[in-house]
C-alpha cells in the first residue's frame, strides 16, 4: 500500500495517520484510487501546523479528524470537501479568524472545536444548516451569538468551560435541541424562554453563578437531567419585595381583565387593545389577578418530600400574593402548585 511509513488502513475507506509525529502531510504517495475511496481520514495527534490544500483530493471524505495538532488556520480549500459530515478539530490553536470565509457551505453534521482559542463563535459556524452537534468547550468564549438560532437541526450544543455570562433567548428557537451543556461558565440567570425547548432532555448548568431558576423550567416536559452543583443557589427561603406601585393605566387594565369586562377594537384605540392583550396571569392559584408591568419578584422553593428544594423565580401581581416567612415557608399557593407537579418528574429534575 502506498502511504507514509507507519500509516495504517483500518478497513475499507479508512486511512489512519494518527500519532505519527507528522509535521507535514504528503499525499503524493497515495494512489488516486485510495484517495477517491477514502471516507475517513485520521490525522490527529501529530505536529501539523497547517492543513495542506491537498486534503481536498480526498473528494469523498465524510470524516476528518485533525485534533491535537498545532493548527492555527484551516485552509480555504477545505470547503471543497462537499461530502464532509464530521470535522473534529479539538485541541489546536484555532480562533475566530482561523476558519475560511465559506466554511458555512460545508454539509457538516458534527463539528468539534473544543480546546482551542476561540473568543467568539465564528458566524460561519451559524450557517451550517445541517449541523446536529456543535462542541466549542474549553475555549475563551464570552458570549453566545444570537445567530445560534439559525442552527435549526442542532441536537447537541456543548459550550462548557468558557467565560459565558448570559444565555441568549434565541437558543429557545432550536426545535430539536436535546442536550445543552453550559457548565463551568459565569452564567448568572436562565432565560424563561428556554421553556420552548420541547426536546430538551439534559441541561448542564453546574459550576456557574446561578442563585435561582425561572419557575418556567418545570414546563420542560422531556427534561430528565438538570445539573446544578457548584452554584450559589440560595439555601434558605428568600423574598424580594421590590415593588413599584402600578400606574393608573395598569390599574384600569387589571380591572378590565380580572372582571372580564368585554372590549373590542371598535370601542378602544388599537394601542390599548394591544396593551390589554399583554396581561399576565398571577401564578398564585388562589388569586384571580393579572399584571402588566408592575409585579413582585419572588423566589419560591419547590419542595420534594421535605428533602430536596429548588429555588425558582416567579412573578406575582402584588405583595399580598406572598406569605410571611416561617420555619417551613410554604404558602397555600406554593403547596398547591407543588402538588400539581408529578413527584417522579420533580425528583429527576432536582437530583439530575
Amino acid at each position: 500500500m502506498e502511504t507514509h511509513e507507519g500509516a495504517a488502513a483500518v478497513g475499507d475507506g479508512v486511512l489512519d495517520y494518527s500519532r505519527l509525529r507528522l509535521s507535514t502531510f504528503r499525499v503524493d504517495t497515495i494512489s488516486d484510487k485510495r484517495k477517491k475511496d477514502t471516507r475517513q481520514l485520521y490525522l490527529n495527534y501529530n505536529r501539523l501546523g497547517s492543513l495542506p490544500s491537498s486534503v481536498t483530493l480526498f473528494c469523498n471524505l465524510e470524516l476528518l479528524d485533525i485534533s491535537n495538532n498545532g493548527l492555527a488556520t484551516l485552509c480555504e480549500d477545505i470547503t471543497g470537501l462537499k461530502r464532509l459530515k464530521t470535522l473534529l478539530a479539538k485541541n489546536n490553536r484555532l480562533d475566530e479568524f482561523s476558519l475560511p470565509k465559506e466554511f458555512g457551505s460545508l454539509p457538516l453534521e458534527v463539528l468539534n472545536l473544543s480546546g482551542n482559542r476561540f473568543e467568539e463563535i465564528p458566524l460561519q459556524c451559524t450557517k451550517l444548516s445541517r449541523l446536529q452537534s456543535l462542541s466549542v468547550g474549553g475555549n475563551r468564549l464570552k458570549s453566545i451569538p444570537s445567530e445560534i438560532e439559525n442552527l435549526t437541526s442542532l441536537e447537541m450544543l456543548y459550550l462548557g468551560g468558557n467565560l459565558i455570562s448570559a444565555i441568549p433567548p434565541e437558543i429557545a428557537n432550536l426545535p430539536y435541541l436535546s442536550y445543552l451543556v453550559l457548565c463551568d461558565n459565569r452564567i448568572q440567570s436562565v432565560p424563561p424562554q428556554l421553556t420552548r425547548l420541547h426536546s430538551l432532555r439534559s441541561l448542564s448548568l453546574h459550576n456557574n453563578l446561578l442563585t435561582y431558576l425561572p419557575r418556567e423550567i418545570l414546563s420542560l416536559v422531556q427534561l430528565q437531567e438538570l445539573s446544578l452543583r457548584g452554584n450559589p443557589l440560595v439555601v434558605r427561603f428568600v423574598k424580594e419585595m421590590t415593588y413599584d406601585p402600578p400606574s393608573l393605566l395598569e390599574l384600569a387594565g387589571r380591572t378590565i381583565k380580572s372582571r372580564n369586562i368585554p372590549y373590542s377594537p371598535f370601542e378602544l384605540p388599537s394601542n390599548l387593545v394591544r396593551y390589554l392583550d399583554l396581561a399576565s396571569k398571577c401564578p398564585n392559584p388562589k388569586c384571580a389577578g393579572v399584571y402588566f408591568d408592575s409585579c413582585v419578584r419572588h423566589i419560591k422553593f419547590v419542595d420534594f418530600c421535605g428533602k430536596y428544594r429548588l429555588p425558582l423565580m416567579q412573578y406575582l401581581c402584588s405583595p399580598e400574593c406572598t406569605s410571611p416567612c416561617s420555619s417551613n415557608p410554604q404558602s397555600d399557593a406554593e403547596s398547591e402548585e407543588e402538588n400539581s407537579v408529578p413527584a417522579d418528574r420533580l425528583q429527576r429534575v432536582l437530583l439530575g
